[in-house]
């Protein structure tokens, strides 16, 4: 039988564990660096996840169970936007698989594609989608690489007056395309654009970016590794000292870092199958952002090692 005395120092350990594990809860949720959608003023983390190649596996028990692990780490870490396209083959169908797994997945912000020349067969694509996805609704339908996009914007924008797709947008990688994109922005009424940029790949600063926020349309990048050869050069390289007093620990955070604090950037989708690498991305969205003179000073440190 439990003393009374016992009873109160449990009952009081108890009350202090809830106390500490649900105020740091809210500190987290409180430090987040919550980004706006311009069109709405939704709120939405700023780190994404892409799943071009990582989730363009076969459909065994387990890359499953590995993909959902995955995205289990991203929606622990309040996690939102899932980026993916037809084009990545079965990246789709892995994703509604993995998700059916994952409970805690509310804040999912579903974001696809359509990628091809016909109408008809993009009509096709978007039905798909929603079935791959085991969605009645996605959050965002992108036009792949700008592939007929007047078409398939028209195809988009009715299913937006139907609520069956909140967004639309359209998308370019590899620094490609930017002028046809400028063009598009300044005349189609679009909701966002998805483009590359990190702090190598810096041309989007020049047009892109500001274009973006004179006319309130929500950024997404993609490519924020340059595939991965951006470690090529920080590879054993020391992080600026300075880095290190703001809480980052390494060189991904920093590059994350560096893109999420452009005022015109609203989500960054890096891809990973490893864990570890997932949870070191999402740590990118707390703490402070660099401002501008930071972010100078950050890019002209790293170009002295490339």
């Amino acid at each position: 039988m439990i003393s009374r005395r016992n009873f109160t120092k449990l009952s009081l350990l108890n009350f202090s564990l809830l106390f500490f594990s649900n105020n740091l809860f809210a500190f987290n949720q409180k430090n987040i660096l919550w980004k706006k959608i311009p069109k709405t003023g939704q709120k939405i983390s700023p780190i994404g996840m892409g799943t071009w190649i990582t989730f363009d596996v076969s459909a065994t028990e387990q890359n499953i169970k590995k993909r959902a692990e995955i995205l289990k780490v991203f929606f622990d870490n309040h996690g939102q936007m899932i980026d993916s396209s037809p084009m990545y083959g079965m990246a789709e169908t892995i994703i509604g698989l993995s998700l059916q797994r994952i409970r805690n997945k509310n804040n999912l912000f579903s974001a696809t594609k359509v990628w091809t020349p016909f109408d008809h067969h993009g009509k096709k694509q978007i039905k798909n989608s929603f079935k791959l996805w085991k969605q009645s609704e996605l959050s965002l339908l992108q036009v792949h690489n700008l592939l007929s996009y007047e078409k398939h914007l028209e195809t988009i924008k009715k299913y937006q007056n139907q609520k069956k797709i909140r967004y639309l947008g359209v998308t370019t990688s590899h620094g490609r395309r930017h002028e046809k994109l400028k063009e598009i922005m300044k005349n189609d009424n679009l909701d966002f654009v998805q483009f590359t940029y990190n702090i190598l790949d810096d041309e989007a600063e020049k047009y892109l970016l500001p274009l973006a926020q004179e006319k309130k349309i929500a950024v997404i990048i993609n490519r924020p590794f340059q595939g991965g050869h951006l470690f090529k050069y920080s590879n054993n390289k020391k992080i600026p000292k300075w880095t290190k007093e703001m809480g980052l620990k390494t060189w991904s955070e920093i590059y994350l870092k560096f893109i999420v604090s452009h005022p015109a950037v609203t989500c960054v989708i890096p891809a990973t199958t490893q864990i570890s690498h997932m949870h070191e991305n999402m740590q990118s969205q707390y703490g402070k952002l660099f401002n501008e003179d930071q972010r100078k000073e950050i890019k002209k440190y790293f170009k002295k090692l490339v």
